[in-house]
């Protein structure tokens, strides 16, 4: 059987800001698991030249919003390392869905709506899984190959940084609250913008205007949602 070994990194711009703070485990050490799963015959999405997808379209000194989250999705050719997002080409899931529906009532109109969100990562808006890998068909099997070592990380870092809006969507990302000093940095709360909880709280939350009301205030370019 042919032996896979990733040889990906994040991009520089990252990685030297990881470096500035002390680390327990390797970030990299999910790496292996994913290996050992496509020796095993597992598919694993996204694509392994896609896992570091959200960092390689959007820079560390870019980034000025957080969105978050879970899996990637775990059907073949949809994950392509943005959170929420599908490839082109595929029909929106329900989330993206109710996502792009409260940016139409919040702005009155969608400039991306093909489901990539490429163009939002372009932007500054780090489109972070909470894992960010998975095995095809089983939801949640990379959640604790050590993902989380890296994604509290890379929080911790940005909130360092400053002036950065996170929003947290969800009982999941709502998780790394505490990870975030909030006297530096803008914090947005509602419920998932999934069919079973976007009526809780995401409908109307108006997150999207208030991001770039924000934005306007600190003299940033608004995000073309």
């Amino acid at each position: 059987m042919h032996k896979h070994n990733l040889d990906i990194k994040l991009p520089q711009s990252w990685e030297k800001e990881l470096k500035n703070i002390k680390l327990k485990d390797n970030i990299y050490s999910p790496l292996n698991q994913i290996c050992l799963d496509i020796n095993k015959g597992h598919d694993v999405y996204p694509p392994v030249d896609k896992i570091f997808n959200a960092f390689n379209l959007c820079s560390f000194d870019n980034t000025k919003v957080v969105i978050f989250g879970q899996d990637p999705y775990h059907q073949k050719g949809l994950a392509n390392g943005l959170a929420f997002a599908v490839n082109k080409g595929n029909k929106i899931p329900p989330s993206l869905r109710n996502i792009y529906k409260e940016i139409h009532d919040d702005l009155g109109f969608c400039y991306h709506n093909l489901g990539n969100l490429e163009e939002w990562a372009r932007q500054g808006v780090l489109l972070l899984n909470t894992s960010l890998s998975v095995i095809d068909s089983l939801p949640g099997s990379h959640s604790n190959i050590g993902w989380s070592m890296l994604i509290d990380s890379v929080i911790q870092i940005l909130s360092n940084k400053r002036d950065v809006i996170f929003l947290l969507w969800g009982s999941s990302s709502a998780e790394k609250e505490y990870l975030i000093d909030s006297e530096v940095n803008y914090v947005l709360k509602s419920s998932h913008p999934s069919p079973l909880s976007s009526y809780r709280g995401f409908f109307g939350c108006k997150h999207f205007s208030k991001t770039n009301d924000i934005l306007l205030n600190m003299n940033k370019s608004p995000i073309k949602w």
